[in-house]
C-alpha cells in the first residue's frame, strides 16, 4: 500500500466510496450478533471478528490508494465512480478489467476471502440494466443499484433453507423457512431462518431470496408466502445472527494461525422474528414465477463464477508457492515424482485463470446492453472449481506426508534456551533455519489441515450449490442451448460415414 499521505481525503459516509475507516464505522450499529452466548457490542473490536473486519477495511482503503485506484475503479454510465465489478460491463474489455480488479482485491487475502464485497456485485451491478424485471418494484431495484455502487456497499446473501423437514412440501415449512406473515402500507413482516450467511457479521445488508433448488419446489397457489426477494439492513430489529465458532477467536497468535487469525469469514444463520422490511427494500413479493426466474434474468450465475474463479486462481497460486517451498524445505523438490505433482498444481492454477479469461473475452449478451460471461463457460468453471480443492489437498497430503506435523506446540519452544540447539538441529529445513521451517509449516497447516482449512474445503465443495445440481444445471443448459443436439449430431455424422457395405464418404471411396 502507498503512504497514508498519498491517499485521497476520506469520503463522507453515504456520499462516496468508503475507505477503511468509514467502512469500520459503518458497521458499528445495532445489529444483533450472538457469539458464545452473548450479544456482540461492536463487531469491529470483538476478538472473534476484529482482524477480519480490518482485512475488509484494507480493501476499501485500496479504492483510494493511487497504486490501485485506476485499476479498481471506473465511472459507470451515470457518472458514479465505483469498483469495476460493481457496475455492468458492456464489452469484453470492460469485463476483463473487472476481472483484474477482482484479482487485485483477492491478492490482498491471498485468495482466502471468497465473499468479499465484490461477490454480491455479481448480482447487484446488473440491477442497473435489469431493474424493470422486478416491476412493480423496479424503482427499488434501480435505487438500490445507485446506493450500492456509489459507496461499494458490502452485501452478503442468504438463499438456503435450514436442512430440516425437506421431506415435506415446501409450503408447510412456515415454522422454519423465511416467509411473509403480514404487510401494511409501510412494508412487509417476515419470520423464519436462512443459512449460511458467509461474512454477514461485517456486511451492511443481506440479500434474501430462494435458491434454485428451493425455487424449483415452489408451487403457484401454495408458496406465495415464500416467494420473496428482498434486502434487509443488518441492524433491522427482529433479525438475529447466530454465528459458528470463530477460528480467528481460537487463534493463539499469527505465528500459529496466520490465515485463520485474519481471514476467517464467519458463517451465520439468520433468524427473522417478525422483522420489518420497508417496501423500498422489496424486489419480488408473493410472486412464484418471478422468484423462480430472477436468477436466469439477472446474470448473477454468469458473473458470480467470474468472481469465484478469479478468487480460486489466486488461491491456487498461493497453494503452488506453499507446495514449492514445502518440498524445498524437505529437500525433495528435485525428485521427479514430486515435480510431477507440483506441475499438476501449476497447471490447475493456469486452467482456472484461463477459464476466467474465457469468461471475460468470450461473453454473451446480458440484461440490457451489458455483457456477461458465457453461461456454458461459467457452468464449466463452477463444476471444476468445486472439485479442484479436494485434489489440492490430496497432493499436499501425498507429497508432504507427515512433514506438517513436525513442528512445535507453540512459539514458546522457539524462545527456550534449553531447547534451542535441539530444535535447530532436528527441526531445521534443507538450507533453512528451524524457526523459518516451522513458520512455513505452521502456514501450510493452517491452509490445508487446520479447522479453518476444513471449513474452506467444505466451502469450496458446496458454495456454488449441491454436487448434483451443479452437474444437472450444466446438462440442462446444454439441452436448452442446443449443445446437446450438436453433440448428438457429431455422432450421427460419424455413423453416416459408413454402413455394412463400407465407406459412404467420397474421400474414402475406392476407384
Amino acid at each position: 500500500m502507498s503512504n497514508p499521505e498519498e491517499v485521497l481525503e476520506r469520503p463522507a459516509a453515504g456520499h462516496a466510496l468508503m475507505d477503511g475507516e468509514t467502512f469500520l464505522e459503518s458497521v458499528r450499529d445495532a445489529r444483533e450478533v450472538w457469539y458464545d452466548g452473548s450479544k456482540v457490542d461492536d463487531v469491529t473490536t470483538h476478538p472473534a471478528f476484529r482482524n477480519s473486519a480490518r482485512s475488509i477495511a484494507r480493501l476499501y482503503d485500496a479504492l483510494h490508494d493511487p497504486e490501485f485506484r485506476s485499476q479498481l475503479t471506473c465511472a459507470d454510465r451515470n457518472g458514479i465512480r465505483t469498483h469495476r465489478f460493481f457496475t455492468p460491463s458492456y464489452s469484453p474489455e470492460e469485463l476483463l478489467a473487472a476481472r483484474d480488479a477482482i484479482a487485485i482485491w483477492q491478492r490482498m487475502s491471498y485468495g482466502w476471502m471468497g465473499r468479499t464485497p465484490d461477490y454480491k456485485a455479481a448480482f447487484m451491478a446488473q440491477l442497473a440494466e435489469g431493474y424493470d424485471f422486478y416491476e412493480p418494484y423496479g424503482d427499488n431495484a434501480l435505487n438500490w443499484y445507485r446506493k450500492y455502487a456509489s459507496q461499494c456497499l458490502f452485501l452478503n446473501h442468504v438463499l438456503v433453507d435450514p436442512p430440516v423437514d425437506r421431506n415435506r412440501p415446501h409450503h408447510e415449512g412456515t415454522d422454519v423457512f423465511v416467509n411473509v406473515t403480514r404487510d401494511d402500507d409501510r412494508g412487509i413482516y417476515v419470520s423464519g431462518a436462512k443459512m449460511a450467511a458467509t461474512g454477514s457479521v461485517l456486511t451492511h445488508a443481506t440479500f434474501v431470496a430462494p435458491n434454485s433448488g428451493t425455487a424449483a419446489r415452489m408451487e403457484e397457489g401454495k408458496d406465495e408466502a415464500f416467494a420473496l426477494v428482498f434486502i434487509v439492513d443488518m441492524d433491522t430489529p427482529g433479525l438475529k445472527l447466530i454465528t459458528r465458532p470463530s477460528f480467528e477467536f481460537k487463534s493463539q497468535s499469527p505465528f500459529e494461525a496466520p490465515l485463520a487469525s485474519r481471514f476467517d469469514e464467519n458463517d451465520s444463520v439468520l433468524v427473522f422474528h417478525d422483522a420489518f422490511i420497508p417496501w423500498e427494500n422489496v424486489l419480488v413479493y408473493r410472486d412464484v414465477e418471478k422468484a423462480k426466474g430472477f436468477y436466469a434474468s439477472s446474470g448473477f450465475f454468469n458473473r458470480f463464477n467470474l468472481q469465484s474463479s478469479t478468487r480460486l486462481a489466486v488461491k491456487l497460486e498461493f497453494a503452488c508457492g506453499l507446495l514449492m517451498k514445502g518440498t524445498e524445505a524437505a529437500g525433495t523438490d528435485a525428485f521427479r515424482g514430486v515435480q510431477t505433482e507440483v506441475g499438476e498444481l501449476v497447471a490447475m492454477s493456469n486452467l482456472v485463470w484461463a477459464l476466467s479469461t474465457a469468461m471475460a473475452l468470450d461473453p454473451e449478451p446480458g440484461v440490457g446492453a451489458s455483457v456477461v460471461p458465457r453461461l456454458q463457460t461459467a457452468a464449466a468453471a463452477r463444476v471444476y472449481m468445486t472439485s479442484a480443492w479436494q485434489r489440492v489437498r490430496e497432493i499436499f497430503e501425498k507429497i508432504l506426508a507427515g512433514g506438517p506435523i513436525v513442528t512445535v506446540s507453540s512459539p514458546k519452544e522457539l524462545q527456550s534456551l534449553e531447547l534451542d540447539p535441539i530444535i535447530e538441529r532436528y527441526f531445521r529445513g534443507t538450507g533453512m533455519a528451524a524457526q523459518d521451517r516451522i513458520k512455513l509449516f505452521k502456514l501450510i497447516w493452517d491452509a490445508l489441515y487446520s479447522e479453518f482449512a476444513g471449513r474452506h474445503a467444505l466451502y469450496e465443495r458446496n458454495y456454488a450449490g449441491n454436487n448434483e445440481q451443479q452437474r444437472l444445471d450444466a446438462l440442462r443448459w446444454s439441452d436448452d442451448r442446443g449443445d446437446s443436439a450438436r453433440y448428438r449430431q457429431i455422432v450421427e455424422d460419424c455413423l453416416g460415414d459408413y454402413d455394412l457395405d463400407g465407406w459412404r464418404v467420397d474421400h474414402l471411396l475406392g476407384d
